[in-house]
């Protein structure tokens, strides 16, 4: 979503920051095409500039089996495929239909499973479609059912253009998890009408634990109107706290780091928690001006 090329260098400092707050698995790039998107064209020196001794997984977005070679090159630990539950995004984001995007998984699996490396779906609009309104359960069932005799056991479902609301959620989800009980499912919200984390908390009480975030609220949808960024890290991550949920992450240095990655990116960023910072912060009184 950033038009002005971010320094390989400085994203490379931002990953490996995030690794010393505690985090362990972070999608950090994308094996998309250069022309198609420059500013991922540094995919691999990413990849091989991230500090594993923590044990962290690198993941990375691959559109196709060649992004899927490349990835596979440069040593990931878990390539992520994607498809839209409504024909119009799909169409809008990769100009395939449905059915031909899952049928082009089947190939960047096997290369993936060559290299022995395990694949996450992800689909996105799966709680609604600006361009088709609401999506079925029964459709994301469906393809979810496709994927799995494909080979891929763990998915993401996307709220890529902030259509969630709790009783969406909760319809959606419960519906899968009845009819796909052993599947690895995570979530991904976005922000775009300010509920993100009531949504995430309408998940957490069906037992689901992992969620995608962005550090700072970065991210988008580039063919939705009104699109904002990814339900931000550190105010999720403060939300686990309050919850009393042990995320393993140092929320008072992951503030920090949102902070750099706002001045990096040069502009206010929409995390709430790294303007306030957690409850729990004291600070010194202060005279008020005399008349």
């Amino acid at each position: 979503m950033e038009k002005a090329f971010i320094p390989t260098e400085k994203k490379i400092a931002i990953i490996n920051s995030l690794v010393r707050c505690g985090f362990r698995r972070m999608e950090v790039t994308s094996f998309i095409s250069p022309k198609a998107i420059p500013q991922m064209r540094d995919a691999a020196e990413v990849v091989a500039g991230v500090d594993r001794s923590t044990g962290v997984s690198v993941a990375a977005l691959v559109p196709n089996p060649r992004g899927a070679e490349r990835a596979a090159a440069a040593g990931v630990n878990e390539m992520v495929t994607f498809v839209s539950a409504s024909e119009s995004h799909n169409r809008m984001n990769v100009n395939r239909s449905i059915a031909e995007s899952l049928g082009g998984f089947r190939e960047v699996i096997q290369i993936a499973r060559g290299a022995g490396i395990p694949v996450t779906t992800g689909i996105a609009v799966a709680f609604g479609c600006p361009f088709e309104g609401d999506i079925p359960p029964e459709r994301v069932a469906n393809m979810i059912e496709q994927l799995l005799e494909s080979g891929v056991h763990h998915f993401t479902l996307g709220d890529t253009t902030g259509m969630a609301t709790p009783p969406i959620v909760t319809r959606t989800c419960e519906f899968l998890l009845q009819h796909f009980p052993a599947i690895e499912l995570a979530l991904h919200f976005h922000n775009t009408r300010g509920i993100g984390l009531v949504n995430v908390y309408a998940a957490l009480q069906l037992g689901l634990t992992k969620f995608e975030s962005s550090v700072g609220g970065l991210g988008g949808c580039p063919f939705a109107p009104g699109a904002t960024g990814n339900v931000c890290t550190e105010d999720l991550v403060y939300l686990f706290h309050e919850l009393g949920i042990d995320t393993g992450i140092d929320l008072e240095q992951l503030i920090i780091v949102a902070r750099q990655v706002e001045e990096v990116i040069g502009r206010p960023l929409p995390g709430q928690v790294m303007k306030a910072g957690p409850r729990s912060r004291r600070h010194p009184l202060f005279e008020k001006p005399r008349a």
